[in-house]
């Protein structure tokens, strides 16, 4: 079975100071025991329905197997 990570380059964090909007790119999960990263997207998901709820656009989600 693998590992992936899921990130996406939606929303901002904000800077330590709180002066500043940073644009970067935030983990959304990271997902086990699944055999590809179509797997691992719907694994993802279904345990968390906080994303869909946020507004995440899943088609921006950038997937990556962890090794």
């Amino acid at each position: 079975m693998k590992k992936f990570i899921i990130i996406t380059p939606e929303g901002e964090t904000l800077a330590p100071n709180q002066n500043q909007i940073v644009e970067n790119l935030q983990v959304i999960g990271i997902v086990e025991n699944v055999n590809n990263s179509d797997q691992a997207l719907k694994k993802l998901l279904i345990e968390n329905d906080w994303i869909l709820d946020a507004e995440f656009n899943v088609a921006e989600f950038i997937i990556y197997e962890i090794i």
